[in-house]
């Protein structure tokens, strides 16, 4: 099968009160967005914004078309992953947007520095900088040594 020059993978979140989710977005992580469709005051139909360069696209929660939030799941089994130049800088400004902090940020085994938080909506972060290329080899020497 041939790749599609145009192919690319963004996440989609559904999300309840996607005008706030998309302020915290651009306050958390310096989100720039591009548009987005829904009156002011009214449900947003669609949303896309910039994350490091990447497409973030979401809407509000439409119950009516079985399009569900986190909030209306109990929580998201669904993790996204952030890489940026300074997960210090990041974390800081998303914990001051409102994100809880699961797991707070610290230096990982396998060559990243990382947490994992949750964003105001119920959308999981984990938000990383690498700090050290980890071999296959080594990385599976550490593992190794975490069962000891």
């Amino acid at each position: 099968m041939r790749e599609s020059k145009n192919s690319t993978f963004a996440p989609y979140l559904c999300v309840k009160d996607a005008a706030g989710a998309i302020d915290f977005y651009i306050r958390a992580f310096g989100a720039v967005e591009q548009f987005r469709i829904g009156d002011p005051g009214q449900k947003i139909g669609h949303a896309e914004l910039l994350v490091n360069g990447n497409l973030l696209m979401l809407s509000d929660e439409a119950l009516e078309r079985d399009f569900k939030s986190p909030t209306a799941l109990g929580g998201s089994p669904v993790t996204i992953c952030l890489i940026v130049d300074d997960v210090d800088a990041i974390a800081a400004r998303s914990i001051a947007a409102g994100a809880r902090v699961i797991r707070p940020v610290e230096n990982q085994f396998y060559g990243h520095r990382g947490g994992l938080f949750e964003d105001p909506y119920g959308h999981l972060w984990w938000i990383a900088t690498e700090i050290e290329d980890v071999s296959p080899e080594e990385l599976k020497r550490r593992v190794g040594e975490l069962g000891k």
